[in-house]
């Protein structure tokens, strides 16, 4: 599957920065003792550096240095390189600052190491992303019909080559003609497909026109079967690649078949299991912060503390939601919030930026009405007028809402609008059907990168 390559292509990169990584250790220490390390000396270091080196592809990833769409050698990448071996070093001196019985000389060769890492990463990297763009080999696809999905997956490989897609061609008898395409070839004769896969070298074909209403198409991608082409429905090459649910392949037919949660009631009380740990860690860490945070909130306006609201929780149950508060509570009409809200104080702006409002949260996930990843939970008015103007919204309540989800580590700020709550629900659909460990892993990992971005570190 093309998917597959896609992921080849990240395991390649992340090997390749594993191999970088040990190998700037052994410089280090050659340079260091004038000689190559003996087993004994490589011995001393491969485990305190081998735990640096786990914290240090944990950075990379949080700085988007695992995202192919940035794997390309411009400003924005060197600052991403530069900022990641900053945090690195840091991170690496308060490990041996921190553990004082490791018996080695840490911040000469510390310093060694993220020298030789920092030239042999950016070298490696270059290469790669040159490697990436040219020589490795691309997809050339092929799709049946044409719609909206079609229609931003075209332009997303021409924004993002290096992913590897190229669209050789569409095919669509519907005489369909669109701006944008790219001067993509439309072929409108369907009785040739074989030629037309042959001279345009097609290794897949996504079927965006529903093959049940045209035996013509059906017979003609079954005559080229032999040609070793793979085949795809467009809303599942559309999921796998955009990472949401294309909201026109929405019917009952589809929650019947795509969601599983038989399956995942182990999983379920896994993460209640983890939310519950890691709730009680952070309440026992950070409780000592809340009356400065409480105090700082009285001082800057008068009103309550926290402010809490009725949301939506799993099967339309009616919860609490606790924050901290972040707007005046003089004059505000209740309106939904908006981007630049006049209303925010200047704390309040500051305890967004960081997220730090949601902290109560925890609460909520004590009590058991909310966990840490899920759908972001609705007002009930709100949400009642959405299911009228967007079909299976209330789906989205199948699962326990959260304080971060996968539509807020991927998408752009989303307002109450319809258009941006179907934006909101392809996201919020995916995660409930592709829901598990490492996916809930990697939202943590995106949401302390957005966290960082916001707060402009």
């Amino acid at each position: 599957m093309n998917n597959k390559k896609l992921q080849l292509k990240k395991y390649l990169l992340l090997g390749g920065d594993i191999v970088i990584l040990y190998l700037s250790l052994y410089l280090a220490l050659s340079l260091r003792y004038g000689q190559l390390p003996s087993p004994e000396l490589w011995h001393v270091h491969l485990w305190p550096f081998t735990a640096i080196f786990i914290v240090w592809i944990i950075i990379f990833y949080i700085s988007n240095l695992y995202d192919l769409t940035l794997a390309t050698n411009n400003a924005k990448f060197y600052a991403l390189t530069a900022q990641a071996l900053v945090v690195n070093f840091l991170l690496g001196a308060a490990f041996f600052y921190l553990n004082p019985q490791i018996g080695i000389a840490p911040k000469t060769n510390l310093l060694l190491t993220i020298a030789a890492t920092a030239f042999l990463f950016m070298c490696w990297r270059q290469m790669y992303n040159i490697l990436l763009k040219s020589y490795l080999p691309k997809n050339n696809i092929a799709i049946i019909g044409a719609n909206e999905q079609a229609l931003e997956l075209i332009r997303h490989f021409h924004e993002y080559p290096h992913l590897g897609f190229t669209i050789a061609c569409i095919i669509d008898d519907q005489n369909f003609h669109e701006k944008g395409f790219y001067n993509i070839p439309i072929y409108n004769n369907i009785n040739d497909l074989r030629t037309i896969f042959k001279d345009c070298k097609i290794s897949l074909v996504i079927l965006a026109e529903d093959l049940q209403k045209s035996q013509d198409i059906r017979t003609q991608l079954f005559s080229t079967l032999d040609l070793g082409i793979n085949f795809m429905s467009i809303y599942h090459f559309y999921e796998k690649v955009m990472g949401k649910i294309p909201v026109k392949s929405l019917n009952q037919m589809w929650f019947l078949e795509n969601l599983n949660e038989g399956g995942k009631l182990w999983y379920d009380k896994l993460k209640r299991s983890y939310d519950l740990l890691l709730a009680f860690f952070i309440l026992i860490i950070t409780i000592i912060f809340w009356p400065i945070i409480g105090l700082i909130i009285k001082m800057e306006s008068n009103g309550k503390i926290f402010y809490i609201q009725n949301r939506l929780g799993k099967n339309n149950k009616i919860i609490k939601l606790y924050k901290f508060r972040t707007m005046r509570e003089e004059g505000n009409t209740r309106r939904p919030t908006v981007s630049n809200d006049a209303r925010v104080t200047r704390f309040g702006k500051f305890l967004r930026k960081t997220r730090l409002d949601e902290l109560p949260q925890i609460l909520n996930i004590i009590k058991g009405d909310m966990t840490f990843i899920g759908p972001r939970p609705e007002r009930p008015e709100l949400a009642e007028h959405l299911q009228l103007e967007i079909p299976f919204y209330n789906e989205r309540t199948l699962v326990l809402p959260g304080v971060t989800g996968w539509d807020q580590v991927c998408g752009e700020y989303h307002s109450p609008s319809v258009e941006d709550t179907v934006k909101k629900l392809q996201y919020d659909l995916f995660y409930i059907k592709n829901r598990s460990v490492f996916l809930d892993l990697i939202i943590i990992l995106r949401t302390v990168r957005t966290v960082l971005m916001r707060g402009g570190v």
